[in-house]
């Protein structure tokens, strides 16, 4: 698409649709309702194994908060980033010291621990290849090399997901 035309594609319209439920990084009326319908099918396992609903308590309230998640694979690990940056499930999944809960089709009780910045930049990468829908809520490109990344590594947390009953990664499920 030529600069300055006055036409958006399909995929551009889309993408200013989704940033417009989040104006200022926080969920309107209208992204909660889709984060609640998708915790749903997420949680009762319909929609394929790396979408899943993270259960954890709210920091302020204490009341589970169901949060509909991509996750991304890399090696033989499993991760969460943020699409928005800081956001509230980030700051409930450090409250409650990374314990949580996944559910995709069954609870899985799971320990989330946040990685240092400089260990973003590549499962940031992957978590945009492989999670589409957090593409439009991030400022460098999901095709941009890893080196990109570094610049922004530090404003979107991102947590690798390990089972609580083992030290290992997220089993298969």
């Amino acid at each position: 698409m030529e600069a300055g035309s006055a036409t958006l594609s399909i995929a551009e319209r889309n993408a200013n649709w989704l940033r417009s439920m989040y104006r200022g990084g926080r969920a309107d009326a209208r992204a909660r309702r889709f984060a609640r319908f998708w915790s749903r099918i997420f949680g009762w396992g319909l929609a394929p194994r790396r979408w899943v609903s993270l259960e954890v308590p709210g920091c302020r309230t204490g009341k589970l908060v169901r949060v509909p998640l991509g996750m991304a694979r890399v090696g033989d690990s499993w991760f969460l980033g943020s699409m928005l940056g800081e956001c509230n499930w980030v700051r409930n999944v450090r409250a409650a010291g990374g314990d949580a809960v996944l559910r995709h089709g069954r609870a899985r009780a799971v320990h989330l621990t946040e990685l240092p910045a400089a260990d973003r930049p590549a499962i940031l990468k992957a978590y945009l290849t492989q999670v589409p829908g957090a593409r439009p809520h991030n400022p460098v490109g999901w095709q941009r090399p890893v080196a990109e990344f570094e610049a922004i590594a530090a404003d979107f947390p991102v947590f690798r997901i390990d089972d609580r009953r083992s030290s290992g990664g997220l089993h298969a499920q």
